[in-house]
């Protein structure tokens, strides 16, 4: 392996789980990774001084590009567009890169931030890169930058207030709550449901469990959910997974991934806030197959570090120069260069 692609390989993972964070979409971060080791690997490492800002720069940039194609994608959208899953696989690179990522719940709140400001809150509140570390990479003053976090951040924590679920209780909820939707439980899922419960449903216009339009309250969620079920899945499998670093149910239907569903509880962890339903097919090619799923590890998601409320990787030694970043946010160590697909 030539020294370009090695420390590339190195770089990865971390590339991977920040422009994840910035797009929700696990295709497009992969073409982002591709352009930015194009862009890599044309040039002399001996001219860069600091290979991960570099990189990180480039990745960021390219981002924040695809970000504005994603925009106009996403006017001629069928229905609600919500993030693309990751579920966890059995190899450790995908296990790094899912301690890396947000909720699904909380990527879904930053798709109403700016593009500048959801780059700026993922690289400081997440990876905790500096202001005056962000600056170059967005072209930007320290000054914009702190004013960018701040909105960033107030936003969020306006719409998102702190909180964090005990994983072990969202697993529990989550499972009570697919035995009553598909067990036509109408009194038990009115009792899991917040009075102002939103379903959130994406089939992107291919797939029967989707919806044209996010479905609120809990008398209306309710009876669609249990409508749903009704139509009988032939061959439906349910497991439960980790999507996001979170506890969700996985549905498989003759062992091809049908959809995802994820519960966001109240912050008091009382009642189900929110129910993500990702079942565009699209969205779900990256979903490992039945028998290659491993078991729920929930204890993973509470011994991470928090953001918003939300657990993350933990990362440490914050603060501190940029000279020093390259031992302050190592990514983990792959043995494949970019041009190969995770």
């Amino acid at each position: 392996m030539s020294d370009v692609t090695r420390v590339f390989a190195a770089h990865r993972e971390l590339l991977f789980s920040i422009v994840y964070n910035m797009l929700g979409s696990v295709t497009d971060a992969e073409d982002v990774l591709q352009e930015t080791w194009l862009a890599w690997a044309s040039r002399d490492p001996d001219e860069i001084g600091h290979p991960r800002a570099y990189l990180v720069r480039v990745a960021v940039n390219q981002a924040l590009a695809h970000q504005s194609a994603q925009r106009r994608r996403r006017e001629t959208y069928v229905g609600p567009w919500l993030p693309e899953p990751l579920v966890t696989s059995p190899d450790a690179a995908d296990h790094a890169v899912r301690t890396d990522t947000l909720s699904l719940a909380l990527l879904v709140v930053l798709e109403t931030l700016t593009p500048l400001e959801r780059a700026v809150f993922i690289l400081h509140e997440v990876f905790a890169y500096a202001h005056t570390e962000i600056a170059p990479m967005i072209g930007r003053s320290p000054a914009a930058v702190r004013q960018l976090a701040h909105r960033a951040r107030e936003h969020v924590q306006a719409r998102r207030p702190r909180s964090q679920v005990d994983p072990r209780l969202q697993r529990q909820v989550t499972e009570r709550f697919v035995a009553a939707a598909f067990g036509g439980d109408l009194e038990g899922l009115m009792e899991l449901l917040a009075p102002d419960v939103t379903l959130w449903a994406d089939g992107g216009g291919k797939s029967n469990a989707g919806g044209p339009r996010p479905i609120r309250g809990r008398d209306n969620v309710s009876r669609v959910l249990i409508s749903r079920a009704a139509q009988p899945l032939d061959g439906l499998d349910i497991q439960y997974r980790q999507v996001n670093g979170d506890p969700c149910a996985v549905l498989f239907v003759e062992n091809a991934p049908y959809a995802v569903m994820v519960v966001d509880m109240t912050p008091d962890g009382s009642q189900i806030q929110d129910v993500y339903t990702v079942s565009n097919p699209d969205k779900l090619t990256h979903v490992p197959s039945r028998a290659s799923l491993p078991t729920d590890g929930a204890d993973a998601a509470g011994q991470r570090a928090e953001v918003m409320g939300e657990p993350v990787a933990q990362h440490a030694g914050r603060g501190g120069g940029q000279h020093d970043d390259d031992q302050r946010r190592a990514g983990p160590e792959v043995a494949e260069p970019c041009p190969q697909s995770r």
